[in-house]
């Protein structure tokens, strides 16, 4: 009797333990969030002061989810968009141009995230490194040209579809057992379309629910 006794506690001892190492640390987080892109305006990026000066930044949202497969590893799908819009005034020889510009980038990614999950940790730098799809799009509208001039082709919609990825990390600061708070995200972010990659910059801020 005392020898089964002894190996029934043996075991709640251990399936208490497996227990706790399974609750240590958190299965899966959701992410949303600003992301502001630093995109490539098409300057050669060996040229270090044209890469960061030639840009133009587009304002959006970043929402991710994580599915964590242990502690420090997890499975991660993520999805981007930001915009801008400009418009447009110039006089080429013999009359003008004007018209309105809305471009937009989205990424659609997933690949693996490194973090520290446990539940007990307050600071949680993390990184990751992604793969999927982009897709940017300029439509032009308010299209104004005088006569004599020439503007076929630019009162349409214009997107492509590439290879993307995102490489980059950030920090997560946690604020209670539900919700970090996501003080920085940083990614680079090429996008592979047919006239060439664009060398993007991704930043975000947001919240982490768990």
């Amino acid at each position: 009797m005392k020898k089964i006794l002894f190996q029934l506690s043996v075991f709640a001892l251990t399936a208490v333990s497996a227990f706790a190492q399974a609750d240590d640390y958190k299965k899966a987080e959701f992410f949303v969030g600003y992301s502001n892109q630093q995109v490539d305006a098409g300057v050669d990026p060996g040229d270090f002061d044209s890469f960061v000066r030639d840009r133009e930044s587009f304002n959006g949202f970043n929402v991710s989810g994580v599915y964590n497969v242990s502690r420090y590893i997890g499975v991660k799908a993520d999805f981007s968009g930001a915009y801008k819009g400009r418009s447009f005034n110039f006089s080429p020889p013999g009359g003008n141009v004007s018209f309105d510009a809305d471009a937009s980038l989205y990424n659609f990614l997933g690949g693996l995230q490194l973090k520290d999950n446990s539940t007990e940790k307050r600071v949680k730098p993390f990184g990751h490194i992604l793969a999927g799809a982009g897709h940017g799009r300029v439509k032009v509208s308010n299209l104004n040209c005088s006569v004599g001039v020439d503007c076929t082709g630019l009162n349409s919609t214009l997107s492509e579809t590439g290879f993307a990825a995102a490489i980059g990390g950030g920090v997560d600061i946690k604020l209670n057992n539900r919700v970090d708070l996501r003080l920085i995200q940083v990614d680079y972010n090429p996008v592979f379309f047919d006239n060439g990659t664009n060398h993007n910059v991704r930043f975000g801020i947001g919240f982490v629910f768990k």
